[in-house]
């Protein structure tokens, strides 16, 4: 066989212009490529994860907040023995639940060492107590004897405890309490004047709301300004129509058109009224004064057994009130124009309205107040000590969620941000504790900041991108890239991989011939 013809044939398998050198550094050069951009791939998509205090979360839900509440009573009437404080004490100290569930500690005293306790001074007389700042006035019989003295005990008991911890020991108090709005810094008070149609002839075109809001809403917000800071804003609209029709009820005085309780759930037409004048983050309670058309005038509340009750109000929980004006039927045009008087009735509602949303207790009915406040610091007092419980509550929550949230999802960032404000949350949470034995107020502004924190938080947007795009959906994103890139790359690799090793078992195997002949030619020679 000629061997320099077979060398001059060329492969069929390789290229004649290829170089066995070129291709593989062309290789090389990608996965160089590949390899500088791990690092930076690594960086830009690795997630920053710092740890939570969670030790320190936890041991928050075995706290407790508690107002100490120090109550001093004037034993200088000689009909008052001296042995009340001590009867007044162990029956209080005998009614824990009512005390642990307002998160209150009563202690009863006679002596004048703490600044800001409630006073209770005794008078002679048979008369209802009465309330007049922080301070009590009792009234107790002349006589001097054992029964009169525990029967001066136990209302003294009952009153301090209706007074103190009214949430837990008013039943009405029970029933509002779904009612009451969440608590807020800031709350917008939007004061609506709705007119069903005011081309029908029965409307009230324009209305005295700025006199009629000083005079009956000022007093509310100017006592709460510790509590919240209220934006208040009115409006007239002419029309607003209902979703459904009234139910016509026939009664004394002619026909009326009825609401019944199933109507006021849906009386708020969201679809069609735009009771919201401003654009604004802040919590909106809304006061919608409702003017009926002629053709449902004048519209009445029914009650459960299909008659029209006394009432021309309502109440929607956690929204706001309605109060339902029925103008006249000899109503002139002239007479379109609500005057402060003609607003009085409706606006003593609203307040009425707007205390039960924000929460304030109501005054028993055995209590008197001479205060001619809108309510009573006892009442403002206990306000203060709720708000700052549930803030506390709902603090503790938040922050308690955040940790099992970071924890149930591995790949959860966790930044700077997140990290300072359940930090501050806490820090925040220790300040009210300290607070809660010398202002109450104090406290409330420190679980206030606790409350913000802890919910900015939880709402962090680094946090609640992963919720919606969990590590599943980066592989699915992922995988359909890299592996259409990786495949052609791997397999170009693994080809060179193994021709080098075979051209070097070659190269290995043409070198040991080349030997074994020169040993065998040596032989020959020395032969």
């Amino acid at each position: 066989m000629d061997t320099s013809v077979s060398q001059s044939v060329p492969n069929p398998t390789q290229l004649t212009f290829e170089s066995v050198l070129t291709r593989r550094y062309i290789l090389a050069s990608y996965w160089l490529v590949v390899l500088l951009a791990v690092p930076l791939w690594w960086t830009t998509t690795s997630i920053d994860r710092l740890s939570l205090p969670a030790s320190r979360v936890g041991a928050q839900q075995n706290r407790e907040l508690v107002f100490p509440v120090h109550v001093q009573i004037d034993l200088s009437p000689r009909s008052v023995a001296d042995t009340l404080v001590q009867e007044v004490q162990r029956s209080l100290d005998a009614d824990l639940d009512v005390q642990e569930t307002s998160g209150i500690r009563i202690h009863v005293t006679s002596k004048e060492n703490f600044p800001g306790a409630y006073q209770v001074v005794f008078d002679d007389g048979a008369q209802d107590p009465t309330v007049e700042g922080r301070r009590l006035s009792l009234g107790v019989t002349s006589e001097d004897d054992d029964m009169s003295n525990t029967i001066s005990s136990m209302r003294l008991t009952d009153t301090l405890t209706t007074l103190l911890a009214p949430y837990s020991t008013l039943r009405s108090s029970f029933s509002q309490a779904s009612r009451v709005v969440k608590y807020a810094s800031r709350y917008r008070l939007a004061f609506t004047l709705l007119n069903e149609d005011a081309a029908s002839g029965v409307a009230a075109m324009t209305w005295e709301v700025q006199d009629s809001i000083s005079k009956h809403i000022a007093p509310v917000t100017g006592k709460l300004s510790m509590l919240h800071n209220f934006t208040i804003e009115s409006q007239v609209q002419y029309h607003a129509p209902l979703a459904f029709e009234p139910r016509p009820v026939e009664g004394a005085n002619g026909t009326v058109y009825g609401l019944t309780q199933e109507d006021l759930t849906i009386f708020i037409n969201s679809a069609d009224w735009t009771l919201s004048s401003s654009v604004s983050n802040d919590p909106v309670l809304h006061f919608v004064l409702f003017v009926p058309s002629a053709a449902h005038n004048p519209i009445r509340i029914l009650g459960p057994d299909g008659l029209p009750v006394a009432s021309n109000a309502f109440i929607l929980p956690q929204w706001g009130g309605v109060v339902l004006y029925n103008p006249p039927a000899s109503a002139s045009p002239s007479s379109s124009r609500l005057s402060t008087s003609d607003l009085d009735s409706a606006f003593a509602i609203f307040h009425y309205q707007l205390m039960t949303l924000l929460g304030v207790p109501g005054l028993s009915a055995h209590l008197i107040s001479n205060q001619s406040a809108t309510f009573t610091d006892w009442q403002l007092d206990a306000l203060l000590r709720r708000r700052a419980v549930e803030n506390v509550m709902g603090s503790r929550e938040t922050l308690r969620s955040i940790v099992r949230l970071v924890d149930q999802i591995e790949n959860m960032p966790v930044g700077k941000d997140v990290q300072g404000d359940v930090q501050d949350a806490l820090a925040a949470l220790d300040q009210t504790y300290s607070a809660a034995s010398t202002s109450p107020a104090l406290a409330l502004h420190h679980s206030s900041r606790a409350l913000t924190l802890s919910s900015r938080a939880f709402f962090n947007p680094g946090m609640l991108a992963l919720l919606y795009f969990p590590a599943e959906h980066k592989y699915a994103v992922y995988t359909p890239l890299f592996a259409s890139v990786a495949a052609p790359l791997v397999a170009t690799l693994v080809r060179e991989v193994l021709a080098w090793r075979r051209a070097r078992r070659a190269s290995a195997a043409k070198t040991k011939s080349t030997v074994k002949g020169a040993q065998a030619l040596e032989r020959l020679k020395v032969e």
